[in-house]
């Protein structure tokens, strides 16, 4: 992990970096305390207010200890000082390419983790930050690739509206063009992929609360907002990630009480699919497709429907990491076969040149796409003396991922 920004010199304003997101993200996945670091932050920001690096790491790290309120604040502090951030340094002649990341403000899922996948890497990364108020500047730093990592979101639409005109023309290579992140919302994600063989991805409507407060209180039919009209249903907020206030809703009783403990405005709901195993549990596949190759990155077993990798016990059981191990190692002739179809139909519509997928199998066979994201978190941070299966799954993940960076530059220059 990065030391803390020292106070300001010639050498050390030249080459700034901010700390490494995934050694933060690690420290506190292993239950670190990352308060002192905070302490240590926000102390050095009372004596050097103008350091946009110290602010932006002490964002990171208000979020990672859950302040998130703060965490924006400071944020955007950060970012009225200065918008662009060297993110990946490598050592001077070990630079193997450039890579210019355009990204939006806000929390960790706002955007695609590069510095996750290029964790010690020899691309060179910076981070450029827009928002609806601050489009992009008149000059950039000099690269090779740009990638869009902006996510998609109800809030980020326009940004990627206004990033549309200037990927046309871009000079460099682009990577995951933004009018294709714009069709990832839940709604237009699951509209794309219908009817796609072997895929199974139930439709999803976006619902204003009063609709959904009539459905409740028997004014009109669930098939007002879905093709089947049938309960159970889930329902989430919009813009709501990880599983908050997402549940499953059997019938319009429960959906008045869920309304009653929620307040937002406007929902996404779905059909409930009952993906279970024959043994009873749920199997959950985060999955990343790159240059439209599948890579497995985790799979959470669970006895619960809805499934968070930190809540499904891997941990503690050495059961389902057996389980996870193996389906890891065979990925390629497993899952990815049975699915390969599927997955190239998805990554044809898709058309992404990185993507993430949280996905399913169905019991028939198919293949169950519960989210299709370019910012899902993909990392090597869980402990080596629990899960030493991981390391060399996700060493391919990471190298084929540089990959991508690199075949996108030559050929550009090939052209």
């Amino acid at each position: 992990m990065n030391a803390i920004h020292e106070p300001a010199t010639a050498a050390s304003l030249s080459e700034p970096t901010l700390m490494s997101l995934r050694d933060l993200m690690q420290a506190a996945h292993l239950n670190q305390d990352l308060r002192p670091l905070g302490a240590a932050l926000v102390a050095h920001v009372q004596a050097q207010p103008d350091d946009a690096y110290a602010l932006m790491d002490l964002s990171l790290v208000l979020q990672l200890i859950g302040d998130r309120a703060l965490a924006m604040t400071v944020q955007a502090e950060a970012l009225q000082a200065q918008r662009l951030y060297r993110v990946i340094a490598p050592r001077e002649g070990n630079v193997r390419l450039r890579v210019l990341a355009i990204a939006v403000s806000g929390d960790l899922m706002s955007n695609t983790p590069l510095e996750c996948l290029l964790h010690d890497s020899d691309i060179a990364l910076e981070v450029l930050y827009v928002t609806p108020e601050q489009p992009l500047p008149e000059s950039v730093p000099e690269h090779d690739v740009l990638f869009i990592a902006v996510g998609e979101s109800d809030r980020t639409q326009p940004v990627l509206e206004h990033l549309r005109e200037f990927a046309a023309i871009w000079p460099r290579p682009v990577l995951n063009l933004p009018e294709r992140v714009q069709r990832l919302s839940r709604d237009a994600a699951a509209s794309t992929l219908a009817g796609l063989p072997g895929v199974c991805m139930p439709p999803t409507s976006r619902v204003d609360r009063q609709v959904l407060n009539d459905i409740a209180q028997g004014r009109r039919g669930l098939g007002a907002v879905l093709p089947d009209g049938h309960f159970p249903i889930i329902v989430r907020p919009l813009g709501s990630h990880a599983g908050k206030g997402l549940e499953k809703i059997d019938d319009a009783a429960a959906l008045a009480d869920y309304l009653t403990g929620s307040a937002a405005p406007a929902f996404y709901v779905s059909r409930f699919i009952d993906y279970r195993g024959a043994d009873g549990q749920f199997r959950k596949y985060r999955i990343v497709l790159i240059e439209g190759r599948p890579y497995i990155c985790h799979v959470g077993i669970s006895s619960h429907w809805m499934i968070h990798y930190l809540n499904a016990g891997m941990t503690e059981n050495a059961a389902k990491r057996e389980e996870e191990a193996a389906i890891m190692r065979d990925f390629d002739k497993g899952f990815a076969l049975r699915h390969r179809r599927a997955l190239a139909l998805i990554q044809e519509r898709m058309d992404l040149d990185y993507l993430g997928l949280d996905c399913a199998e169905m019991p028939t066979g198919e293949l169950l796409v519960f989210e299709a994201d370019t910012a899902m978190v993909v990392h090597d941070i869980d402990p080596i003396d629990v899960f030493p299966y991981k390391q060399a799954p996700m060493r391919k993940v990471f190298d084929a991922f540089r990959a991508l960076l690199i075949h996108a530059s030559r050929r550009a220059h090939a052209e």
